[in-house]
């Protein structure tokens, strides 16, 4: 993969990025990003909205890990977009998410990487065991990958060191989209629930996996793949005792795993066969028990790590999924608005790709917007065309490698 930034006369700062279409042991070679400010180039004559509608000439729909990292690689670019989010805080719900040599290839070139390294361990191998506690299978990161680099994060940090790059009212809570509707101009009016209404230039769908953009875009739902996660992080006052690596078991219909996160803190799942979704559970002690009992008779340290997590924070998910299919799929884009992230392309967590394609979309969205958001319409949609056709090979592959 390689990177250039070009300056022009005119101080217009201009990312060119072209990330790997390889498997994750390409690493993205990205420098730091400078921010520069762009001049409002926006012309006195043009017609202003009417007085109820707040006009934006970029706007992110969704919090999200996608979502704040666009808005991030925006800013840097001198760049400003709003970022409308439907809770009424950031979605720090959920554990954590690995990221490897990719995913922090991004977050060093917008700027975060170093912050975020000395929170978490470097996770250094892969252990896969029976459940009867027999090795299966054992290797280090970097004996596969040169240059490999593993950790991980926990979301809630993540998304807190990616919103505190923005400047303030970059993010506006409470904000569920309501309606969408593309105008005659090109501009595209979002009404959220409030009754508030946007004009937007430009809308960047990061909405997850139930994309209410994706949707208006003609992509099917997420299909559900066939089981559930339970999912936890385990709290050791005293410190952790376990060896920095990712540890898989594997049994009849039921997979587990975990991993140390940091110092005090170990992220575990189970996952299990199940025919449909099931229940919504809200009962945190019934959240555990189940989890507990689907691997009671595992390794106990495994055990251990479920009763050493706070109730409050365990929870469990049906995973889905969706594929990209050349011709058949739909585009990414259309007039004016793009997809990214989740609303794209959900997967499943098994590859640990997830996080680290949602900033890859990122980077790479916001170099080609950067380029082409003077230049009209007709120059945006290009530079969405350019970017779903930089992702694509990288996307699909992971997406029909899902199980």
């Amino acid at each position: 993969m390689a990177t250039t930034l070009i300056s022009s006369p005119s101080s217009l700062l201009i990312l060119s990025t072209t990330l790997s279409h390889s498997t994750i042991k390409t690493k993205p070679k990205l420098p730091l990003l400078p921010t520069r400010i762009r001049a409002n180039l926006i012309c006195s004559s043009t017609p202003q909205p009417r007085p109820d509608v707040r006009k934006e000439e970029i706007v992110i729909v969704g919090a999200g890990i996608a979502g704040l990292a666009t808005a991030v690689s925006l800013h840097r670019l001198g760049i400003r977009s709003l970022v409308i989010e439907q809770g009424e805080s950031l979605r720090t719900g959920g554990t954590s998410l690995t990221l490897f040599k990719n995913g922090w290839g991004v977050l060093d070139a917008i700027g975060v990487g170093e912050e975020l390294r000395p929170q978490f361990l470097e996770i250094q191998g892969l252990r896969v065991k029976a459940d009867d506690g027999r090795v299966l299978r054992s290797f280090e990161f970097k004996d596969e990958a040169k240059g490999q680099e593993v950790r991980a994060v926990e979301r809630r940090v993540l998304l807190e060191t990616l919103a505190d790059k923005l400047p303030d009212g970059s993010i506006l809570f409470s904000s569920k989209l309501a309606k969408f509707e593309k105008k005659g101009s090109g501009e595209t009016l979002l009404e959220l629930a409030d009754g508030t209404r946007l004009l937007a230039k430009v809308v960047i769908g990061c909405d997850g996996i139930r994309s209410t953009i994706a949707k208006w875009m003609g992509f099917s739902d997420a299909q559900y793949v066939g089981h559930c996660a339970f999912r936890g992080l385990g709290f050791y006052s005293g410190g952790q005792p376990f060896e920095p690596s990712v540890n898989y078991i594997y049994g009849r219909g039921v997979r587990a795993g975990y991993v140390p996160v940091s110092p005090t803190k170990v992220y575990w799942f189970v996952c299990f066969n199940n025919p449909s979704p099931g229940p919504k559970m809200n009962d945190p002690a019934m959240l555990k028990k189940e989890a507990r009992d689907l691997v009671q008779r595992w390794p106990t340290e495994l055990l251990d790590i479920i009763d050493q997590t706070p109730d409050d924070t365990i929870i469990r998910t049906p995973l889905a999924d969706r594929w990209l299919w050349p011709t058949l799929t739909p585009s990414a884009s259309s007039k004016g608005v793009v997809l990214a992230g989740d609303a794209w392309h959900p997967m499943t967590p098994n590859l640990g790709q997830g996080a680290c394609c949602a900033l890859e979309d990122s980077i790479v969205l916001a170099s080609k917007l950067a380029g082409a958001l003077n230049a009209g319409p007709a120059a945006v949609d290009d530079a969405f065309r350019s970017y779903e056709r930089e992702r694509w090979a990288r996307v699909f592959q992971l997406t029909i490698r899902q199980t």
